[in-house]
């Protein structure tokens, strides 16, 4: 519901402006609703079928029968040229030529389902410019001697607040056998780079230190590692107490006993863990490929490309990444529609 151009990225972030304000998704909700599709809303503005998914791809279906689009499958496309009418496209299933050309191939996320980098390769042919391309929406890997340790909490997550670049999300980070995901992590992977930390407070909501002076007074002969289960959970507890402490302090080390300069020391861990990434699991698990197709060689009004006439680029192989949510279909919306 509330899709604006501060949820995409994008070498230039005013270029999705234009399409997203055209199609909006109470556009798209007057489409669902014709369809008599049942839907609902859930956190931020994120709307779900309540019955299906399959209920969008059978509408989208019949959307396309209604004005006689004819869908090709098992169809490989081999060569694409130029042809005096516009173009000429030599497939698996025969010839076509056609006055325009729409390419909406997608990235290259999540290649069990036939994603490729042809919608890019196709832009090259026709000497568009594209950008970098990078899995986004990814979970993080981490180095061997983080995830001896954190690893055991596989299947754990914390409600946190995680930094990285200026950029931070309030949601859930999932701990795994590999590293860290859920989709406090996978919406920061978008603006990660190698060789960068991420930042999490454990406490988002809370003043750790102010917390836990105050569980000094009321709770003195609890431990330090009961006191910190209350609020992180028992697991997350333990492997915190067990490797991040500041020095000085132990897990079974009593309330009463903390100093005020210790409990600074530990606010400050609890509110600003530091995790350093050595990678992601890559195109396997992205959610979405970033970069691609330089909006410097579109037409923000109609996706046409400026260099050939008849030639358009829509949706995910565009240099146009939404933040994780729906923002992505979104934009395939907007686009298609333009």
């Amino acid at each position: 519901l509330h899709t604006t151009a501060d949820h995409f990225i994008s070498a230039n972030p005013h270029f999705c402006k234009s399409a997203l304000a055209r199609f909006t998704p109470s556009h798209f909700l007057q489409m669902v609703e014709q369809h008599d599709i049942l839907w609902h809303e859930k956190t931020a503005g994120q709307l779900f079928c309540t019955r299906s998914s399959r209920d969008i791809v059978s509408m989208l279906a019949d959307e396309c029968d209604d004005v006689g689009v004819e869908i090709i499958c098992n169809c490989s496309t081999q060569t694409v040229s130029q042809s005096d009418k516009g173009f000429m496209l030599e497939t698996t299933t025969g010839s076509y030529e056609t006055h325009r050309l729409v390419v909406a191939t997608g990235g290259l996320s999540i290649p069990k389902m036939g994603a490729s980098d042809y919608g890019h390769q196709l832009a090259g042919q026709f000497g568009l410019a594209v950008l970098p391309l990078r899995a986004g929406l990814v979970p993080f890997t981490l180095p061997a001697h983080e995830l001896e340790h954190w690893a055991k909490l596989s299947g754990v997550s914390a409600d946190v607040n995680a930094q990285c670049n200026q950029t931070s999300f309030r949601e859930n980070m999932l701990f795994t056998h590999r590293g860290l995901s859920g989709p406090a992590m996978l919406q920061l992977s978008s603006y990660w780079q190698p060789g960068q930390n991420i930042h999490t407070d454990l406490m988002p909501d809370e003043d750790a230190d102010a917390w836990l002076k105050a569980c000094r007074d009321d709770h003195a002969r609890m431990t330090l590692k009961n006191m910190l289960a209350q609020r992180l959970g028992r697991r997350l507890a333990e492997i915190f107490c067990s490797h991040c402490l500041p020095a000085g302090l132990t897990s079974h080390l009593l309330m009463a006993d903390l100093s005020n300069q210790q409990i600074d020391a530990l606010a400050q861990q609890i509110h600003g863990l530091s995790w350093s990434p050595d990678g992601t699991e890559g195109y396997r698990t992205a959610e979405v490929t970033l970069g691609g197709v330089s909006t410097d060689e579109l037409s923000s009004q109609t996706m046409e490309s400026h260099k050939m006439s008849g030639l358009y680029f829509i949706g995910e192989v565009v240099d146009v990444t939404g933040q994780l949510g729906g923002y992505n279909f979104q934009w395939a919306w907007a686009s298609g529609w333009c």
